[in-house]
């Protein structure tokens, strides 16, 4: 306990400290939340990454306690969040519940699960760890059911080690995209080297033992390869097609984007989220985005 309170301490300062705290002993819950509980109570849904306590019974978004059940895809049998991970009906999300089926794979290719299969897909700091989120987005998108809900969970950079990053553009994912990069790619390797805070990322020692790491990224999946800021993921989920229900914030660096999979024969309507020809209906608690509340073209 005392370890990861210095941690957190070193990494995000008193006040990140202090808002973890008030967020464990006095949670706090999406505004949106009680509107869209009933898409999950009793449902089955599909998390990439993970498990996360923003999901728990005292989580920002409590869906662990209301589900029936929670499938679970990680990349591989061992990693530096869970360690060791079996495959099979192993996923424990909810103690008091079945656990649910552990898949090992890729989180952009899902091939082994049919269209339609979930009716929620859950993903809490994970897409900017991909090196194609726009492929990995697809796959999540067509293992929805239609009318399901897809829930974001992101690192805003201002309160991350990736502060003095730029934020990638939509551009460039889709251009990742046409050009099929895969979890290989190390194009971004220079600017995170020479970018990265290592005050805030305590976890990962000195440079030298960063740089060796980063260098095995294929192997731990630790690098952010993409920025993120509100703007992008708001302009990557509408590119995707869907329809945005809430954008909400959680203190030190979380954004959270509530989004429907919405008919083929249906438009995302999302223009109050955009800012396009009106007010933009979010207010953020992060200064970068003060300054870049315009539209993205």
């Amino acid at each position: 306990m005392i370890k990861k309170v210095y941690v957190k301490l070193k990494s995000e300062g008193v006040n990140g400290l202090f808002q973890t705290l008030y967020n464990r002993f006095m949670p706090i819950q999406l505004k949106y939340f009680p509107n869209c509980k009933s898409f999950f109570q009793g449902k089955v849904g599909l998390e990439i990454g993970g498990p996360s306590s923003i999901f728990e019974g005292r989580g920002f978004i409590p869906i662990y306690s209301i589900a029936k059940k929670i499938d679970n895809v990680n990349f591989a049998h061992n990693t530096v969040w869970e360690g060791s991970i079996n495959e099979g009906n192993s996923f424990i999300f909810n103690k008091s519940k079945t656990p649910g089926c552990q898949y090992v794979a890729e989180a952009s290719n899902l091939e082994f699960i049919r269209n339609s299969s979930y009716d929620f897909v859950l993903s809490s700091h994970c897409i900017e760890h991909l090196a194609n989120p726009i492929q990995g987005l697809s796959e999540w998108i067509r293992v929805l059911k239609e009318n399901g809900l897809l829930v974001l969970v992101v690192p805003h950079k201002d309160g991350t080690f990736d502060h003095r990053r730029p934020v990638t553009s939509l551009e460039h994912l889709i251009q990742d995209f046409d050009n099929q990069i895969d979890e290989s790619d190390m194009t971004h390797l220079e600017e995170i080297l020479r970018l990265h805070d290592l005050s805030k990322d305590p976890g990962a020692g000195d440079f030298q033992s960063f740089q060796e790491r980063s260098k095995r990224n294929k192997e731990n999946r630790c690098l952010h390869q993409h920025v993120v800021d509100t703007r992008l993921v708001i302009e990557v989920v509408n590119y995707m097609g869907l329809q945005i229900l809430a954008v909400e914030f959680l203190l030190p660096f979380h954004i959270v984007v509530i989004c429907e999979k919405i008919s083929q024969d249906q438009t995302a309507s999302n223009e109050k989220f955009r800012g396009k020809d009106q007010s933009l209906c979010w207010i953020s608690p992060f200064p970068s985005d003060l300054t870049t509340n315009t539209l993205i073209v």
